[in-house]
């Protein structure tokens, strides 16, 4: 799994149309903890492992993809629905 960082929960959010709100209750947590994940910038994530992957799965299911590292920085797309 590789490191989350709050700027990608933040793009990641902002391409699925979803408030802070939204996501904290899809993810099951509070709107402060995506505030502060988001508040993060470009930071690793110092919330706990089971939190950052409710978000990033929350995000998943809304259609967001997460992108790796991979010499080109990590980021988020959305996923490319049925042709």
């Amino acid at each position: 799994m590789s490191l989350t960082i709050g700027n990608q929960i933040k793009a990641a959010r902002a391409l699925a149309e979803l408030s802070q709100a939204e996501l904290a209750a899809a993810a099951s947590v509070n709107v402060n903890t995506v505030r502060a994940m988001e508040g993060r910038g470009t930071g690793v994530l110092v919330s706990g492992l089971d939190t950052i992957l409710r978000v990033q799965r929350a995000l998943e299911a809304a259609g967001v993809e997460f992108i790796p590292e991979n010499g080109g920085g990590a980021g988020v797309r959305l996923r490319k629905g049925p042709e």
